[in-house]
C-alpha cells in the first residue's frame, strides 16, 4: 500500500513539474554576434537573425542633410571608440533619409574603424517588439561587441503604455543601459506622440504640466535630437543629380531637371525618397540595371 501511494505521488509530482515547464517561458538561445555585423531581434521565440546584406545607400548620396549627418557620424564614431554617447532621435519629414542615415553612418564607421576596434553591431527592433527590450539587452550586456539598437518609424498612440518602459530601458531601472548598447529611433514626430494627443492632455487634465510632462519626457530620454526638414527645389534636384551620376545614367541634363520636378509635382513631395523613386523610373526605362535602394 505503501509502495503505491509513493508511486501515485511521484507519478502526480512528474506531471506537475511537466506543467510548470510548459508554461515557464522558453529560454533565450544563444546568440552568435560574430557572424554578421548587422541583425533583426525577433521578440518570440527571442533571437537575433543575421543579415547577411544590408539594404542601404552610401554616405555621399545623401544630399541636403549635411549636418545632422556629421553629428550622428560623429556620435556613432566616439561610441565605436569606447567614448561616452548619446541615445538618438532623428524626427521630422517623412522620406528625407533618417532610416537610410542610420544605415549609411553604420557602414561608414565599420569601414573607416582603426587598428583593434571591433566592428559596431547594428540590430534592428521593431516597433511591436519594444516590450521586449529589456530582454534583448540583457542579451547583449555581457558581449564584447558594441551595438546600436534601431527602430524605425517609432511612434506610440493615445492608448499605447509601452512607451513607459521604454523610457526605463533608456534611462532608468537599477540596472541601466548597458555601456556597449545605444539606441537610435526614427520618427515622424518630435516628441514621439501625435500632437492631438499632448494638446488633449493639456486640455482636459487637472494638472496640465504634469499630464504633458508625462507624455513627452520619452524623447528627453535621447541626448542627441537631430531635425529632418523638407528639402527645397535646389536640394531636391541635387540629390537627383548626385544619384543619376552614381548610377551612370545617359539623360540629358536639361531633361532630367524637367522629369524629376515633373514627378515630384504628381506626387505632391519632394524627398529623398521621391528622388529615389524617380531614379527608378528612369533607370528601368534606360533599361539600366541598379543595386540597393533609398
Amino acid at each position: 500500500m505503501f509502495r503505491s501511494d509513493s508511486d501515485a505521488t511521484a507519478a502526480l509530482l512528474a506531471r506537475i513539474a511537466d506543467a510548470l515547464e510548459r508554461l515557464a517561458p522558453p529560454g533565450t538561445a544563444a546568440v552568435d554576434t560574430e557572424g554578421a555585423d548587422a541583425f533583426v531581434w525577433h521578440a518570440a521565440p527571442p533571437r537575433l537573425a543575421s543579415v547577411p546584406r544590408v539594404n542601404r545607400v552610401e554616405m555621399a548620396l545623401l544630399r541636403g542633410i549635411d549636418r545632422v549627418r556629421d553629428q550622428l557620424h560623429e556620435n556613432t564614431w566616439r561610441f565605436a571608440k569606447g567614448l561616452p554617447a548619446n541615445n538618438a532621435l532623428l524626427w521630422g519629414a517623412r522620406g528625407m533619409g533618417k532610416s537610410s542615415l542610420v544605415k549609411a553612418v553604420h557602414a561608414q564607421v565599420n569601414c573607416s574603424r582603426e587598428i583593434g576596434m571591433e566592428p559596431l553591431k547594428l540590430i534592428e527592433i521593431h516597433r511591436e517588439d519594444i516590450e521586449s527590450l529589456p530582454a534583448l539587452m540583457a542579451i547583449l550586456r555581457a558581449d564584447r561587441h558594441r551595438f546600436v539598437i534601431f527602430c524605425d518609424d517609432l511612434s506610440f498612440d493615445s492608448d499605447d503604455t509601452s512607451y513607459k518602459s521604454l523610457k526605463a530601458v533608456l534611462e532608468g531601472g537599477i540596472e541601466g543601459r548597458p555601456d556597449n548598447v545605444l539606441f537610435y529611433a526614427t520618427s515622424n514626430r518630435r516628441h514621439l506622440m501625435p500632437r492631438d494627443m499632448v494638446d488633449n492632455e493639456r486640455a482636459t487634465a487637472i494638472n496640465p504640466g504634469e499630464a504633458v510632462e508625462e507624455k513627452v519626457s520619452l524623447s528627453d530620454r535621447f541626448g542627441l535630437w537631430l531635425g529632418f526638414h523638407k528639402c527645397s527645389q535646389d536640394e531636391y534636384l541635387d540629390m537627383v543629380f548626385g544619384y543619376a551620376a552614381h548610377l551612370d545614367l545617359a539623360c540629358d541634363a536639361d531633361t532630367l531637371r524637367r522629369e524629376a520636378l515633373e514627378w515630384a509635382t504628381t506626387r505632391g513631395a519632394r524627398s529623398g525618397r521621391t528622388a529615389w523613386q524617380f531614379i527608378q523610373d528612369l533607370a528601368g526605362r534606360l533599361g539600366k540595371r541598379i543595386d540597393g535602394g533609398g
